[in-house]
């Protein structure tokens, strides 16, 4: 089965079809994915921010991480769980989309990222929490997270405007 046939079979499922066709469905679980995107983003950015030394200087990153990262979590879930969703129920579209793809090709970078920041630099982050400047593969990690996070949520966006 090609990626292009299972997407026709996804697009048909009961699931697929009942979000596509309904009125008030598809709306519902846009606007709940849009409410996951922000709680995730929002407290990636706040972690980010802090890292490239632009917000809670005075915070250990440890600190900020063990509070936010909860709600980090919940978004990530919801935005999974209705961005599953969305793609069954336009699953063809996005499969010819070039946005989706470069959004997955961005969400793939930014879990590489975080996983490399989490089992490198962050391990050393008691070293260098209270000094004046964060270690500039921190800054990096930071850097690219927030990048990666902006281009994201602008290839979603531009999904929604494509023509094909």
């Amino acid at each position: 089965m090609s990626i292009l046939h299972f997407c026709q079979w996804l697009e048909n499922t009961p699931v697929g079809v009942a979000v596509r066709q309904s009125v008030w469905l598809f709306p519902i679980v846009e606007t709940t994915h849009t409410v996951g995107i922000a709680l995730m983003a929002g407290t990636i950015a706040v972690v980010d921010l802090r890292l490239l030394g632009f917000g809670l200087r005075r915070e250990p990153v440890g600190a900020v991480l063990r509070q936010v990262l909860p709600w980090t979590w919940a978004g990530v879930a919801l935005m999974f769980a209705t961005g599953a969703l969305l793609v069954s129920s336009e699953a063809v579209k996005l499969y010819n989309s070039l946005f989706f793809r470069i959004k997955l090709a961005l969400l793939f970078v930014a879990a590489v990222n975080a996983v490399i920041f989490h089992w490198t630099v962050y391990r050393q982050a008691a070293k260098w929490d209270q000094a004046s400047s964060t270690p500039a593969r921190a800054k990096l990690a930071g850097l690219l997270s927030l990048t990666c996070w902006i281009g994201i949520i602008a290839m979603g966006r531009a999904i929604g405007y494509e023509t094909k």
